[in-house]
């Protein structure tokens, strides 16, 4: 791995969170993601399970974890099923998990080999009433491919047509939503490396580059800092290519007197920063940038104020839009009259900021969390008003990473003292 080995007690904390709200008589059976094929014998880069990353740590292919609380043979309580290395796997692949490194990433003691192993655990499995399985149930899920631990649920069931089954999903969507301190050290680790990428492209950037020249610039500063790489595909839209909500071909040029709009993040032992802000390609905002980009400033800066224990997101994203309402009258861009005849379905303010102002944030950057329950202290949102005015050809949006605490918010991207005022990208770029 690039970053440094995560304290195991995180992993340690989080499983028995997850099992204190287990039934009794319940096993828990969760297994790493796919190694996933691209063309001919070449492989995607491996991505763990979220879920199964944050239940133990184990950041490798062919993982499968067992929870057992009440079992009474004591080392399947808790344990792991690794595939095992070989002298082929060590020279064409590299270096797998000892068991010793296992224990010490994961906080498990008891790990054994692979093969065969559901086999092995039949008879475990039939002392348990209950089998929780977990399903991808995060609610932006676009459901277009396989994955494992669907078609392992598959599979268990066929085995095991007779036992209870529980969905492990909907605990872990709650769970993963209240992030342990150790996680908020993780993520703002992945916010400090975002700070540099940025300053990065703020001295680098010049009229006559192109798009993927600015990406080039962010990964190199990325993964000099031992990140993953991003952690998602980023955007990268000079001009009018900002109005376009995910622009990610990153291909077109800067020209001269370009808005440039760059949303990206880092993945930091598999957690995410997002950070979205906006440049003037030349190193000054016109008066029409400079307007509009204090305009999405001020209604982030309100919209944060929001993010707050108790707060219900939904109702959260129409007191924005009326935020957003008052600037873009100011702005001329509406009128009191569209306001005044709007469909209250698509309020005249969706004209220009179509999107919601905030997602929750963690192992993943649309990460899990209740979307319809009550805002709590240890939630992790983004926070991303944004105007695009296609006539015009300029998209500013701008994003940053809030900590919901009992009494207030952190705000990750203000702690690293990351540039975000107009002045201070000016004076940044023409230093």
């Amino acid at each position: 791995m690039k970053y440094p080995t995560i304290d195991a007690q995180l992993f340690i904390d989080n499983r028995k969170r997850f099992t204190d709200l287990m039934e009794p008589g319940s096993i828990a059976i969760f297994h790493s993601n796919y190694q996933y094929s691209w063309n001919g014998d070449a492989f995607h880069k491996f991505k763990q399970n979220s879920d199964l990353f944050w239940l133990c740590g184990i950041d490798q292919e062919d993982t499968v974890l067992v929870l057992f609380p009440d079992c009474p043979v004591k080392e399947y309580q808790q344990c792991l099923f690794l595939l095992e290395t070989n002298e082929h796997i060590a020279i064409w692949e590299g270096h797998k998990y000892t068991k010793e490194e296992a224990t010490t990433a994961s906080g498990i003691a008891n790990i054994f080999w692979n093969d065969n192993y559901l086999e092995r655990l039949r008879s475990i499995i039939n002392m348990a009433d209950n089998i929780y399985l977990p399903l991808n149930e995060n609610d932006r899920y676009p459901f277009k491919s396989p994955y494992r631990n669907l078609d392992m649920a598959h599979q268990i069931q066929q085995a095991f047509p007779l036992h209870n089954y529980k969905r492990a999903g909907k605990m872990l969507q709650r769970l993963r939503s209240v992030k342990h301190p150790l996680e908020v050290d993780l993520t703002r680790e992945a916010v400090a490396i975002s700070k540099k990428g940025w300053e990065r492209i703020l001295r680098s950037t010049k009229p006559g580059m192109m798009e993927y020249e600015i990406e080039a610039d962010l990964i190199h500063e990325f993964i000099r800092n031992r990140g993953n790489g991003f952690s998602f595909e980023p955007i990268v839209a000079s001009g009018a290519n900002a109005c376009v909500l995910h622009c990610i071909e990153n291909k077109g040029p800067v020209q001269d007197g370009d808005l440039i709009l760059v949303d990206c993040g880092v993945d930091y032992a598999n957690y995410a920063s997002d950070m979205t802000r906006c440049l003037p390609a030349n190193g000054r905002f016109s008066k029409r940038q400079k307007d509009v980009y204090n305009a999405v400033l001020r209604v982030m800066y309100g919209a944060r104020e929001l993010l707050k224990p108790g707060t219900m997101l939904m109702e959260y994203h129409t007191v924005v839009g009326g935020m957003m309402e008052k600037e873009l009258v100011d702005l001329g861009l509406i009128t009191m009259d569209d306001i005044k005849n709007q469909d209250p379905s698509w309020p005249a303010y969706k004209k220009y900021f179509m999107h919601g102002t905030s997602h929750f944030l963690g192992i993943d950057v649309h990460d899990s969390g209740m979307r319809y329950e009550p805002m709590q202290a240890g939630n992790l949102f983004t926070c991303e008003p944004g105007i695009y005015i296609q006539e015009e050809g300029i998209g500013v949006r701008i994003e940053n990473n809030i900590l919901i605490q009992e009494n207030g918010y952190i705000d990750l991207m203000d702690e690293v003292n990351m540039p975000i005022e107009v002045e201070e990208i000016e004076a940044i770029m023409n230093a």
